[in-house]
């Protein structure tokens, strides 16, 4: 597995802590990974030195999403986010928001996608307290992972 892949948080925190850089944070299901996603997170990285991203655990989506979602384990989405590019880093979160992760990590620069407005991004308050950055970046119209499911539904599941 990728070396990139902390279950550990505190191991996390710690390591980013020795490497003195700007640190972007972001978060979320991604669960069939997109263009719109891989869009973003590369300019996500563009902001700063290192991409932190952290997931949504498995129980975490199926309250955010309902019950038929993730349609990915935790460990697939895991892999599948540490093997691209622009990420440096992938950890993971069980609450239905970051907040605890974002105070551990301390992050520089705070980033979602542009159906976020900036005063309602989880852990704004955290980032811009220590003199930080919140983002919320275009959002890439059209891709979604509903989308794809729907789309897979009405090719395979022809009425």
């Amino acid at each position: 597995m990728a070396q990139n892949i902390f279950y550990d948080v505190e191991k996390l925190v710690d390591e980013l802590r020795a490497l003195n850089k700007k640190i972007v944070f972001t978060n979320g299901c991604f669960d069939i990974l997109h263009v719109g996603h891989v869009s973003y997170l590369f300019k996500a990285k563009e902001l700063g030195d290192i991409l932190v991203v952290a997931l949504n655990s498995d129980a975490s989506v199926k309250r955010l999403k309902g019950d038929k979602r993730p349609i990915n384990s935790l460990k697939d989405r895991m892999i599948m986010m540490a093997s691209l590019k622009p990420v440096d880093y992938v950890t993971y979160f069980d609450e239905d928001t970051p907040y605890e992760i974002i105070k551990k990590i301390q992050p520089d620069i705070l980033v979602k996608g542009g159906d976020w407005k900036e005063d309602e991004i989880v852990g704004a308050d955290i980032v811009k307290k220590k003199g930080g950055k919140v983002f919320s970046l275009n959002y890439e119209k059209g891709f979604a992972t509903t989308n794809i499911i729907d789309k897979i539904l009405n090719i395979y599941c022809e009425k």
